[in-house]
C-alpha cells in the first residue's frame, strides 16, 4: 500500500453542476476511519475500489426490485434476456448454451416461461423435429420493462456526468478491467 503521489493543480478534479464543494459521500467517511489503522492505506485507491463496489451492490438492488417489480425470478428474467440477445427466437439447445445449462434445466424454465404466457415453443420451419423459442409479446414487453428500470437508474447515476466525464470514466474502466482479464486465475466474465 503506497502513498497517493500529490496530485498536481491541472489534475484536481473540475467542479460540475451536480457536485458541491467538500461535499463528502459515505465512503469518504470510511477510508477517513481506516487511515489510522491502516496508515499505509492509498485512500484513493480505497475510496474507488469501495465506491465500485457500493455502485455494483446499488445496482443489483435495483435490478432484483424490478424482477420482483415485474414478477420474474432471477433464472427467468435471465432465459428472456439471453432469448432476446439473440434476436427473441433460439433453439432449446442455443438457450442452454447461451445459460450455460444442462438441456433439462432450460426445458424446466421454458415449461414455466410458457405456462406464463412470455414464451412460446413452435416446430422449426426447417427441421420438424427441432422446436424454436420464441418470446412472446408480453414476454418482450416483461423484459423490456425490467431492463428498463435498470437502465433509467444507471442514466440518472451517469448523468451527473458531462459526455466526455462519461467517455473517460468508461475508457479508464476498461483499463482496470483489461488488467483485471490478464490473470489467469480470475474468473471469465461472460
Amino acid at each position: 500500500m503506497n502513498q497517493p503521489d500529490p496530485v498536481a493543480p491541472q489534475d484536481q478534479p473540475q467542479e460540475h453542476p451536480h457536485g458541491r464543494p467538500g461535499e463528502r459521500d459515505w465512503t469518504d467517511g470510511h477510508v477517513a476511519r481506516w487511515q489510522p489503522v491502516l496508515p499505509e492505506l492509498d485512500p484513493v485507491v480505497e475510496g474507488a475500489v469501495t465506491r465500485m463496489k457500493k455502485l455494483s451492490v446499488h445496482l443489483r438492488r435495483v435490478r432484483e426490485q424490478s424482477l420482483v417489480d415485474f414478477d420474474l425470478e432471477r433464472h427467468e428474467f435471465d432465459t428472456l434476456h439471453k432469448l432476446a440477445g439473440r434476436g427473441g427466437s433460439a433453439a432449446p439447445s442455443e438457450l442452454a448454451q447461451d445459460l450455460d445449462l444442462a438441456p433439462a434445466s432450460v426445458t424446466g424454465r421454458l415449461d414455466a416461461l410458457e405456462k406464463r404466457g412470455l414464451v412460446r415453443r413452435t416446430p422449426s420451419t426447417t427441421d420438424r423435429r427441432r422446436v424454436v423459442v420464441e418470446l412472446t409479446d408480453a414476454g418482450r414487453t416483461t423484459w423490456l420493462g425490467a431492463m428498463d428500470v435498470l437502465g433509467h437508474e444507471e442514466e440518472r447515476l451517469l448523468g451527473v456526468l458531462t459526455p466526455a466525464e462519461r467517455t473517460t470514466l468508461n475508457d479508464l474502466l476498461r483499463r482496470v478491467m483489461l488488467a483485471a482479464e490478464e490473470d489467469p486465475a480470475a474468473p471469465h466474465w461472460h
